[in-house]
C-alpha cells in the first residue's frame, strides 16, 4: 500500500530529476529544496534529514580540496607538463601524452582538482604544439574518470558510497539467529578489479576514435586574445630543472602569445636566440607577450624577476599580487628611469613588466623611462590596489586575477605528502578521512598552502549536492519509498541477481547522466539496501555495479564536474558527449557486468 510519506518523497524525486534534466538551476539548490520539503511535510525526522552532513565521505572529499590546493600553490602539479607531456609529433600522441599520466594521477588524487590544475597546464601546452583543445579536454575528464574508478581516493562519489556502506547495518542469519553487523566498505585498491580494465579499455577507446567523433572547435572566447604586449626580463637560477637545458627543452620556445626576443650573458647580448641555445644560470632572459603568459611565466621553477626590487619588497613574496597600473599624464617622475624614481621604496611594489602601445622595449626593466599610458605589471602587496585606486599618479589599477607567487621550494614537501597519504591508506593505517585530514594539516602548516587558500578551494556545492543527497536517502528508509521501489525492480527483473545487476546498473548509469552522479548514487543507495536484504544475497556486488555506474558519466555535459568544467573551454556541444561518452558508458557497462559477479559472488 502507497502511503501519503511514499506519495510525497516519490513526486520530489521525480521532480528533482526532471528539474536536473531539463533546468539550469543548480543541483546544490535543487536538492537542498527537495529535502526541505521532505522535513517540513515529516517524512524524514530533523536528525535524518541533517545525517547526510556528517557523511565521512563528504568530510573527505571536501578536506582533499585542500591537498590538492598545496600542490597547485607549490606548483606540484607541473612536472606534469614539463616531463610528462612532452614534444608529441601527432594528435594521437599527444593525447596518448595526456591521458595515461593524468588517470593513474585521478587514481590518487580526486579527479574534480586533477581537472581543475590540468586545463590550464594542457592549454598552453596545446598552443604550443598547435593542438585543438577541443581534441583534449573531454578526453581528459573522461580519462580522470576512468582512473578514479580505480581507487576508493579516485571519485568523491566513491567516497561517499563507502561512508555510506560503512555506516549500513546488515541483518544477517548466522545459526538461525539474526545478527547485525556493519559492511566492510571497500579497501583502498579493492576496485580496481573492475576499474583497470575499465580505464586500459576505455582510454584505447578515446585515443582511437577521439578525433572522429570530436570536431575541432575552439572555445568562444580566448584568454590569450588581448593584444595588449610586455616587456618582462626573468634571470635563471640555480635550478636543476632549467640549467644546462635547451631553450626547447626548458620549454620557453613555443610559449603562447610569448616571444624569446633575446639573452643578456654577462652583457654579452645574444639576439635571435635558437632553439638548442643552452641555459646557463644567471642569464637574463627577455621577453615580449600578454599579461596571461607573463602571470604563467612567473611560475616556471628556475626563474625568476630580473629586478631584485621583488625581493626588497616588505611584505613575504606568497602574500603578494600582481597588478596592471597605467601611469598617468601626472605621474611625478615621468622622464625618469623606474631605477631613479626609486619606484619600489615609493610605492612598495616592483615593476615586472611595461607596455607601451604595442612598442617593444630592448631595454633592462630598470632602464626604462616611463610615459603617461604606459601600462605596468607590478607585484605588491594586495593592499596597493586600495591606496593608489583613486591616486592621480594612475589612470586604472587593477588586480591580475589567478595569480599567487608559486612557493618551488616548497613543492617537494607538497608531493611528499599526497604520496604519504596515499601509503598510509593502501597499508592500513590510518583510514582515508583521518589521513586526508592529516595531509590537509600539514599542507596549511608548512605553508604550502595558507587558511585563506584552503577555504577557497572547497566547492562548497558539492559538498552541499552531497549532504542533501544523502538526507533525502534517509528519508527514503524512514518512509519505506526504498523497499517499494526495490520491489518494483525485482518485480521487472525477477530474481535473477545477474538480471537485477543489470537493471541497476542500467537505471544508474542514465540518472548519473541526467541528475548528477552524487545525486544518482545517494537516491539509489537504499535501494539497492533493500533490494539485497529481500533477495538475502551479498549486497557488495550491486554496491560495486552502482558505484561504477554512477562515477562513470561520460554521455552530458552536466552529469559530473569535470565534464561541465571542460565544456566551455573545450568548446563543445552537448551532442559532442553524447556522441563520443555515449559508447564509452556502454564499453564500461559491459566490462562491469563481466567482471563483478566474478570477483564479488552474489551468495557471501
Amino acid at each position: 500500500m502507497i502511503t501519503v510519506a511514499n506519495q510525497i518523497t516519490l513526486i520530489v524525486l521525480i521532480a528533482i530529476t526532471i528539474a536536473l534534466t531539463f533546468l539550469s538551476v543548480p543541483a546544490d539548490l535543487l536538492l537542498l529544496g527537495g529535502l526541505t520539503v521532505l522535513l517540513v511535510t515529516g517524512v524524514v525526522p530533523t536528525s535524518e534529514a541533517l545525517e547526510g552532513f556528517a557523511n565521512p565521505g563528504l568530510v573527505t572529499v571536501g578536506v582533499l580540496f585542500v591537498v590538492a590546493e598545496g600542490l597547485k600553490q607549490t606548483g606540484g602539479m607541473n612536472f606534469v607538463g614539463t616531463k610528462l607531456l612532452g614534444e608529441p609529433q601527432t594528435l594521437r600522441k599527444g593525447q596518448s601524452r595526456v591521458l595515461w599520466p593524468v588517470a593513474v594521477l585521478s587514481a590518487f588524487l580526486n579527479n574534480t582538482p586533477v581537472v581543475a590544475m590540468m586545463v590550464p597546464v594542457i592549454a598552453d601546452w596545446a598552443k604550443k604544439h598547435r593542438l585543438s583543445v577541443s581534441h583534449l579536454f573531454m578526453p581528459l575528464s573522461y580519462a580522470t574518470i576512468l582512473g578514479g574508478l580505480c581507487t576508493l581516493i579516485g571519485t568523491s562519489t566513491t567516497l561517499v558510497i563507502d561512508g555510506e556502506i560503512r555506516e549500513h547495518v546488515q541483518t544477517i542469519e548466522v545459526e538461525g539467529q539474526l545478527v547485525e553487523r556493519h559492511l566492510p566498505g571497500f579497501s583502498m585498491f579493492e576496485l580496481a578489479w573492475v576499474g583497470i580494465p575499465c580505464a586500459l579499455v576505455g582510454i584505447v577507446y578515446l585515443l582511437v576514435f577521439s578525433k572522429k567523433f570530436l570536431p575541432d572547435r575552439r572555445p568562444a572566447i580566448s584568454p590569450l586574445s588581448d593584444p595588449r604586449e610586455y616587456t618582462v626580463e626573468m634571470i635563471v637560477e640555480e635550478h636543476p630543472g632549467i640549467v644546462g637545458k635547451t631553450i626547447e627543452e626548458a620549454g620557453l620556445r613555443h610559449l603562447p602569445s610569448l616571444y624569446l626576443m633575446e639573452i643578456d650573458r654577462d652583457g654579452h647580448i645574444l639576439p635571435a636566440v635558437s632553439s638548442d641555445a643552452r641555459l646557463e644560470a644567471g642569464d637574463r632572459l627577455i621577453f615580449v607577450g600578454i599579461v596571461e603568459s607573463i602571470v604563467d611565466l612567473q611560475k616556471i621553477a628556475g626563474l625568476s624577476p630580473a629586478t631584485n626590487q621583488v625581493f626588497k619588497l616588505n611584505s613575504p613574496r606568497s602574500d603578494r599580487v600582481l597588478v596592471e597600473a597605467v601611469v598617468s599624464d601626472s605621474f611625478p617622475y615621468q622622464k625618469q628611469t623606474i631605477r631613479e624614481s626609486r619606484f619600489r621604496s615609493r610605492y612598495n611594489a616592483a615593476v615586472i613588466a611595461v607596455a607601451r602601445n604595442g612598442e617593444r622595449l630592448n631595454m633592462k626593466i630598470g632602464d626604462i623611462q616611463l610615459e603617461p599610458g604606459d601600462t605596468l605589471l607590478l607585484e605588491s602587496h594586495e593592499s596597493f590596489i586600495d591606496v593608489h585606486r583613486n591616486s592621480r599618479d594612475f589612470f586604472l589599477v587593477s588586480r591580475v586575477e589567478g595569480y599567487t607567487p608559486p612557493r618551488h621550494e616548497l613543492a617537494w614537501f607538497s608531493q611528499l605528502v599526497l604520496l604519504a597519504m596515499v601509503i598510509v591508506v593502501a597499508v592500513g593505517l590510518l583510514d582515508m578521512l583521518k589521513a586526508s585530514l592529516l595531509a590537509a594539516m600539514m599542507m596549511v602548516l608548512s605553508g604550502c598552502c595558507k587558511g585563506i587558500e584552503a577555504r577557497r578551494s572547497i566547492d562548497w556545492g558539492v559538498l552541499l549536492v552531497i549532504g542533501a543527497g544523502l538526507g533525502i536517502g534517509n528519508a527514503m528508509s524512514a518512509s519505506r519509498t526504498d523497499i517499494l521501489l526495490a520491489e518494483g525492480i525485482i518485480g521487472f527483473a525477477g530474481e535473477n541477481p545477474y538480471l537485477i545487476l543489470a537493471v541497476l546498473y542500467g537505471t544508474v548509469m542514465v540518472l548519473t547522466n541526467l541528475i548528477t552522479a552524487k545525486a544518482a548514487a545517494v537516491l539509489m543507495l537504499p535501494i539497492v539496501f533493500s533490494t539485497a536484504e529481500q533477495l538475502a544475497i551479498d549486497p557488495m556486488p550491486l554496491l560495486v555495479g552502482l558505484t561504477i555506474a554512477a562515477a562513470a558519466s561520460f554521455a552530458t555535459p552536466v552529469g559530473y564536474q569535470t565534464n561541465l568544467m571542460v565544456f566551455g573551454p573545450g568548446g563543445y556541444k552537448s551532442s559532442d558527449y553524447l556522441r563520443l561518452g555515449g559508447p564509452l558508458s556502454l564499453i564500461v557497462f559491459g566490462i562491469s557486468l563481466l567482471i563483478i559477479p566474478l570477483i564479488w559472488p552474489f551468495q557471501p
